[in-house]
C-alpha cells in the first residue's frame, strides 16, 4: 500500500482542517474573479461505494455512496465540513429559533431557490423530509403488524417534531418540536441529500398535495408517496429517467450508464456561485473506475484504505486519516445464528480485535484518547471525545480473542458450534481478510465463518435473515460515515430506526438514546452513555472494530479539494474544484 515519496502525502487530519480556511478563501476568490475559459475540464471522482438511489434516506440509500456524490446536487440548510461539524447553506436559506419552549425553528428557503426542472422549492419539501422520518405513518403489513410505510433510515430529531406549519408552494416553514423535546442537533435537519423533490413524488403517486396529505393523515395517499420515495427514486446505469431527478443544487445529474459514471453537469438555474468545474463524473462501484482511472480521468479517490486500487500517476498527493467511520460488525439479532445474546457474545470474544486494529487500523493520527489497544470501545462516542476514556470499560473484555470464554458462551446459548455469513459490498481485499482472520480465530471456539460478500450486498439482506452480520462502518455504511455528533451510530440503535438493520431492540437503550438526543451537559452525556455501553458490551448487537482508516488522493493541479472523512466525503465541496493541467 505504499506508493513513492513524490506521490504520496502523509498529512494529520489537523493539518487538513487547517487547510480547510485557506482552500475555501482561494476558491471563494477564483469564483469571484471568474474565469476565461468557455469550459473548464471534467473532474472524476471515484467511490469505494454503490450509488443505487438519488434519495439517501432510505435505509440503503444511507447506507450508499449517495450522500459523498449528490451532496452539491441535492444541498439543504445545512453541509458536514471536514470537522465532522453541520455548518449552515445559506445559498439554500435561512433556519432562525423563534421560540425555546417548545423549541420552534423558522425556516425560509431562499426567494430564488428553484429545482433544475423550473418548480420552485418550497416548504412541501420539508413536511415530505419529516413525514418520511418521523415514523408516525404506519399501516397493517402483509401479516397484519402496523409498520411504516416510509423505509427511512434515519429518525433521530424528526420524531421529536410536533408539526410543520406550511401553507403550499410557500418558502416558509415554522417547526415545532414537541414539549420537552428540543433536539440538541436541531441545526443538522433538513441538510444535504435529506430536501427531496416532494413535486416529482407528488406526481408519480398522484397525490396532488403533499401537505394536505400528510397534514389530513391521509393513509391511502401516504402509501402512495412512500411507496415512490422508498424505490422510486432507484438509479440503475443505462436506465436512469432524469425526469424524476430535478437538482436544487449547483450540479444535476446528466446521465448514468457503467461505462462513463455518474455525470453531473452545472445546473443552468442554480442561483448561487456558479461552480468552478463544469462537470463532475462520479466513478461509484460498479462503473469502469479502473478503466477511467488508468485513462487519466479520475482525479479525486475517495475511498477507506486497501478498498479502491487506482493510481492518478505522478503528482497526486495522498492523505491517509481515521475518519469518524466506525468499522463493525453488525450483529442479527432477530433470529438465526446470532439471535441469542450469548450466541453474540461467544462470536464477538472469539474476534481478534486487536489483531485486526493492528494489522488494518493503524494509520494517520489514529485519536489516543481512550484508544487503548487500539481498537474502538465506544459505539456512542467518538473516540476523541474528553468523555470516551470513562465509558469504554465495559469493552475490555473483548480486546482480544479468548476461544475458552466464546466455548462457554455458546454453552451458554444451548449449542457448541453455529455458523456466522459476514456479508459486505465486495470485492474489497481488505475486508476479505478481516473475514479470513475472524474465520481462522474463530474455528478454534466452534464458529464456523462464511465469506458472504458480493457486488449487490446491501445491509438490508441482514434484516432479511440473508446473513447474519454485515462488515461495514457506521450505521452499516460501506463507505464513508459519521459526523463529530454520532447521531448516525445512536440512531442505528433505536429499535424504531430504519437503519437499525440487525432488528436490536432494548427499552432501555432507547430511553438512553432518546435523552441523549435533548441534551449537552457533559456530566448527562457520561452518565447516560456509560450506562448504555454496559447494556451493548453485554447485548453485543454490534462490535467495533476500529476508527475506519480512509485514504483521499487528490491528482496534481486540483485547487480547492479539502479532505473530509465524515459523511460528506471529499465531494462536500465539490463545486470549487478547478483543474490546472
Amino acid at each position: 500500500m505504499s506508493a513513492p515519496e513524490h506521490t504520496r502525502r502523509r498529512r494529520s487530519v489537523r493539518a487538513a482542517l487547517a487547510a480547510t480556511a485557506a482552500a475555501a478563501a482561494l476558491a471563494a476568490t477564483t469564483v469571484a474573479c471568474g474565469t476565461t475559459e468557455e469550459s473548464l475540464p471534467s473532474i472524476g471522482y471515484a467511490l469505494d461505494n454503490t450509488v443505487t438511489t438519488y434519495n439517501a434516506n432510505t435505509v440503503d440509500g444511507a447506507a450508499s455512496g449517495a450522500r459523498q456524490a449528490l451532496a452539491r446536487v441535492l444541498p439543504g440548510f445545512g453541509y458536514v465540513d471536514p470537522a465532522g461539524q453541520v455548518i449552515s447553506d445559506t445559498d439554500i436559506g435561512t433556519a432562525t429559533v423563534v421560540a425555546q419552549d417548545p423549541l420552534t425553528v423558522q425556516y425560509q428557503l431562499s426567494p430564488d431557490s428553484v429545482y433544475s426542472d423550473g418548480v420552485p422549492m418550497s416548504c412541501d419539501d420539508l413536511v415530505l423530509t419529516w413525514a418520511a422520518a418521523s415514523g408516525r405513518f404506519t399501516a397493517p403489513g402483509a401479516s397484519g403488524a402496523a409498520g411504516n410505510l416510509f423505509s427511512a433510515a434515519r429518525r433521530s430529531g424528526y420524531v421529536d417534531i410536533e408539526r410543520i406549519d406550511c401553507q403550499a408552494g410557500s418558502k416558509d416553514a415554522t417547526v415545532v418540536f414537541r414539549g420537552g423535546r428540543a433536539y440538541a442537533d436541531w441545526r443538522a435537519l433538513f441538510g444535504a441529500t435529506e430536501l427531496m423533490p416532494a413535486h416529482v413524488a407528488a406526481r408519480v403517486s398522484g397525490v396532488p398535495d403533499v401537505v394536505a396529505a400528510v397534514g389530513g393523515g391521509d393513509v391511502e395517499a401516504l402509501r402512495r408517496l412512500a411507496d415512490f420515495w422508498n424505490t422510486g427514486w432507484n438509479l440503475t446505469p443505462g436506465a436512469v429517467d432524469l425526469s424524476l431527478l430535478p437538482a436544487s443544487g449547483p450540479y444535476r445529474i446528466e446521465s448514468f450508464t457503467v461505462e462513463d459514471g455518474l455525470v453531473l453537469v452545472a445546473n443552468e438555474r442554480w442561483w448561487g456561485n456558479k461552480p468552478g468545474t463544469d462537470r463532475i463524473v462520479v466513478w461509484p462501484r460498479g462503473t469502469d473506475a479502473s478503466a477511467a482511472a488508468s485513462d487519466d480521468r479520475v482525479h479525486v479517490v475517495d475511498a477507506a484504505t486497501g478498498a479502491l486500487d487506482l493510481s492518478l500517476g505522478d503528482g497526486a498527493e495522498t492523505t491517509d486519516t481515521a475518519s469518524r467511520n466506525v468499522e463493525q460488525l453488525v450483529l442479527g439479532t432477530a433470529g438465526g445464528s446470532l439471535g441469542a445474546p450469548a450466541a453474540r457474545r461467544a462470536f464477538a470474544l472469539c474476534v481478534p480485535r486487536s489483531q485486526l486494529f493492528e494489522e488494518f487500523g493503524r494509520v494517520g493520527d489514529v485519536p489516543a484518547t481512550g484508544l487503548g489497544s487500539g481498537t474502538t470501545s465506544s459505539r456512542l462516542l467518538p473516540a476523541d471525545s474528553p468523555l470516551y476514556p470513562g465509558v469504554s470499560a465495559p469493552a475490555a473484555r473483548y480486546d482480544d480473542a479468548d476461544t475458552t470464554a466464546a466455548r462457554s458462551e455458546l454453552a451458554a446459548a444451548g449449542t457448541d458450534s453455529i455458523t456466522v455469513r459476514i456479508g459486505y459490498l465486495g470485492p474489497d481485499a481488505r475486508r476479505a481478510r478481516i473475514v479470513e482472520l475472524i474465520a481462522q480465530s474463530c474455528r478454534e471456539a466452534g464458529i464456523e465463518v462464511v465469506d458472504a460478500a458480493s457486488d449487490t450486498f446491501t445491509p438490508s439482506q441482514l434484516t432479511a435473515g440473508q446473513v447474519d452480520a454485515v462488515l461495514a462502518g457506521t450505521a452499516a455504511a460501506a463507505g464513508a460515515a459519521g459526523t463529530a455528533d454520532m447521531q448516525d451510530a445512536r440512531g442505528s440503535l433505536n429499535s424504531a430506526a430504519g437503519a437499525n438493520v440487525g432488528r436490536f431492540a432494548d427499552a432501555r437503550v432507547d430511553r438512553i438514546l432518546d435523552a441523549l438526543a435533548v441534551t449537552d451537559d457533559a456530566a448527562t452525556i457520561a452518565g447516560l452513555v456509560g450506562e448504555a455501553e454496559t447494556i451493548l458490551w453485554t447485548e453485543m448487537p454490534t462490535l467495533p472494530l476500529y476508527a475506519q482508516p480512509r485514504e483521499t488522493t487528490f491528482a496534481g493541479g486540483l485547487r480547492a479539494a479539502v479532505v473530509n472523512t465524515s459523511a460528506a466525503g471529499a465531494g462536500w465541496n465539490m463545486d470549487r474544484w478547478i483543474l490546472n493541467r
